[in-house]
């Protein structure tokens, strides 16, 4: 029988007294993580690239703009221009459409992106999560992450598209992943100068600039026509612009041509793109959450 002293409490149950608990060891005392570690950090980008992913899912428009409308695209350029190309230049057209066609997408989605960075800091949602402990840069980090899974589904489908129309990869396994990783990289460089140009202009203005960045970049590059087929004094400008020399280096990786030059170009660009534009997105992605502007 316990010897233990009760004392009566006010809803008339019994509890053992204080010094029965002496020999109770104390539970340990657990040191939340801050909200700047590197893990968190590692993890809560992972949840905000799910949340978007899930969102994008979940949108018809979005599904369309991502699977639909390039497949379409490149189908369009096989019937009308496909036989014209490769006749004239000797070169089968298949190989410098589906990588322009990828980059196009790349660049048409982050357009979709931004928006919906719009749409968030407009609800309010961006300010919320500001208020909450979350590390800061998971934002930023989880919305470029899931640019690059939906560039990578589409190009993906794209390649399907294009594998059902005569494309084939020459050169291994090896080639092929690398060529894929170039619309990756394309992409998040591209994402970040779209997401400062989102922080700085309302939706329409963003739709009009970015859309005449893809309308020039589309018609004045390497896999509408080769380099040589456009005017002698702007074949130096096609050859280098970033669509060129990421068409440039997966045709070579997939086809022919060179792969090293365009290749690293291409590196130089996303890179580019990075550094000059990684400052003022992070800048207006904060004022956005911090503000609501």
């Amino acid at each position: 029988m316990s010897t233990a002293t009760t004392v009566e409490t006010a809803d008339s149950q019994s509890v053992p007294e204080p010094d029965s608990w002496a020999g109770h060891q104390p539970l340990p005392v657990v040191e939340p993580r801050s909200e700047r570690a590197l893990s968190i950090w590692v993890q809560q980008s992972l949840i905000q690239c799910k949340r978007m992913l899930i969102g994008w899912m979940r949108d018809p428009s979005t599904t369309i703009q991502t699977l639909i409308y390039p497949a379409a695209t490149l189908i369009m350029f096989r019937i009308v221009l496909g036989d014209s190309i490769t006749t004239a230049t000797g070169m089968p057209s298949i190989y410098g459409t589906v990588p322009m066609v990828m980059l196009v997408a790349a660049m048409s989605g982050s357009v979709v992106s931004a928006l919906g960075f719009k749409s968030e800091k407009s609800s309010g949602l961006l300010g919320r999560f500001h208020t909450m402990p979350i590390h800061r840069a998971a934002g930023l980090t989880g919305r470029l992450l899931a640019e690059a899974i939906r560039v990578l589904i589409t190009s993906l489908f794209v390649l399907a598209v294009g594998v059902a129309l005569g494309f084939r990869f020459w050169y291994g396994p090896a080639a092929s992943i690398a060529m894929l990783c170039i619309p990756i990289l394309f992409a998040v460089g591209f994402a970040v100068l779209v997401t400062a140009l989102a922080t700085l202009t309302d939706g329409v203005m963003l739709v009009s600039l970015v859309g005449i960045i893809n309308t020039l970049l589309m018609f004045f590059n390497s896999g509408f026509v080769p380099v040589f087929a456009y005017p002698v004094w702007l074949q130096k400008t096609v050859e280098n612009q970033p669509m060129s020399t990421a068409i440039d280096a997966m045709r070579g990786l997939s086809y022919d041509g060179p792969v090293g030059a365009p290749l690293w170009k291409t590196v130089a660009w996303a890179i580019g793109m990075i550094v000059v534009f990684a400052y003022p997105a992070v800048r207006g992605y904060r004022r956005a959450a911090e503000t609501g502007a």
